[in-house]
């Protein structure tokens, strides 16, 4: 039976509000791309056509494609004949600017980023690790021989083949979002604290000791050894990221690290 104080405390609702036109025809476009009904490179009836089609004034109809352009999920083409915004491929740009953006409002820090990095860099690795064809394994081998080759090219040369090599860890892992995860909190990392990481590692030995570093994450995943390559892989990430966070909280993180992610 219900007391009365549980009525008191009970969470109260506030007024349903209604539904703008233009959320609407943006919901029932969203609905219909996710259904796989509207695919990537299809185009939307024109502006004339949808505002008969949903009953609405032009105005409504370019708020919404407003919206879903945004979103990245379509593009408008203004003044082309041949028909309306096109649906578009799948992009991680939406997440990574969502991401960027709960940084700067300061809902989470680089401590935080650094911890979710090591987290899908230890998954995927061990991933890679224990299912790895012998085609991947190559391509892992080659991305690391290049790394090696682009220490006497400094900082952005290095950088852009230390990205290469992990790009060929998360494809063996085979998960996508995994992937795709990695490559956005990654770039956001980067993003933040880009001049102060080019700073520090535009050092042939640091470069080196990087390159060492990946050697034995490598290792691990040519003998298969999944726990050791995700340990290692994360400690990779600490040695990279770890110069720039509190004492503190980098202590939590060399904790974390020794652990595999599926331990």
């Amino acid at each position: 039976m219900t007391t009365e104080p549980d009525r008191q405390e009970r969470r109260k609702f506030t007024p349903a509000r209604r539904v703008r036109a233009y959320e609407s025809i943006v919901k029932q476009i969203e609905d219909a791309i996710y259904r796989g009904e509207l695919r990537p490179g299809q185009r939307l009836p024109s502006e004339r056509e949808l505002t008969t089609e949903f009953a609405v004034s032009r105005a409504t109809v370019r708020e919404a494609l407003r919206v879903l352009e945004s979103s990245g999920l379509v593009r408008s083409r203004q003044g082309d004949p041949t028909g309306g915004a096109e649906v578009q491929e799948f992009s991680p740009d939406g997440l990574r600017k969502s991401l960027t953006a709960m940084v700067h409002l300061e809902k989470f820090d680089l401590t935080d980023l650094v911890q979710f990095r090591m987290v899908i860099e230890g998954s995927a690795t061990y991933l890679a690790a224990v299912g790895h064809t012998a085609e991947q394994l190559e391509r892992m081998e080659k991305a690391h021989d290049r790394l090696f080759a682009a220490v006497d090219g400094g900082y952005e040369a290095f950088s852009h083949a230390d990205v290469e090599f992990h790009h060929t860890v998360a494809e063996a892992a085979n998960s996508g979002l995994l992937r795709v995860c990695n490559e956005v909190v990654r770039g956001v990392v980067i993003n933040l604290i880009e001049t102060k990481l080019s700073m520090s590692l535009d050092d042939k030995e640091l470069m080196i000791d990087s390159c060492r570093r990946h050697e034995r994450v490598l290792d691990a995943i040519r003998r298969r050894d999944g726990e050791e390559a995700a340990i290692l892989a994360q400690h990779d990430i600490l040695d990279h990221f770890g110069r720039f966070l509190p004492a503190e909280r980098r202590s939590q993180l060399e904790q974390f690290a020794s652990h595999s992610p599926m331990g």
